[in-house]
């Protein structure tokens, strides 16, 4: 139960978040109503090499792995919130994760990153 958890959280979050992202780069066209964050955002990956590109949306994936292991960590108990006290705690279908779903999630990432 909880592999198929940590499972879907990585497709629906990083893997589709990730093609979504590359396709907004590749596709946009910056007009006079583009925000000047997303120009400078769009020609900076504009002024990358292709490799630089692929390096540059493995930083995003990266960091998308690292928010949500630390997010799990904060419902595990194995990390702390700032000025927080609160205890939070994660049921799947009223079924306790034992604080076990940042382990599970890192290990899906890297059983993945091995097979790559």
């Amino acid at each position: 139960m909880i592999e198929n958890f940590v499972k879907s959280l990585y497709e629906s979050i990083i893997k589709e978040n990730h093609e979504l992202d590359r396709h907004l780069y590749e596709t946009t066209k910056v007009g006079p109503k583009t925000d000047e964050y997303c120009k400078a955002a769009i020609g900076l990956y504009n002024s990358l090499t292709e490799e630089n590109k692929d390096i540059l949306m493995r930083i995003i994936e990266q960091t998308m792995i690292d928010t949500i292991s630390n997010m799990l960590g904060v419902i595990d108990g194995s990390s702390t919130l700032k000025d927080c006290s609160l205890e939070p705690k994660l049921l799947l279908d009223s079924i306790d994760t034992e604080g076990e779903l940042q382990d599970h999630f890192l290990e899906f990432i890297e059983e993945k990153d091995s097979h790559l």
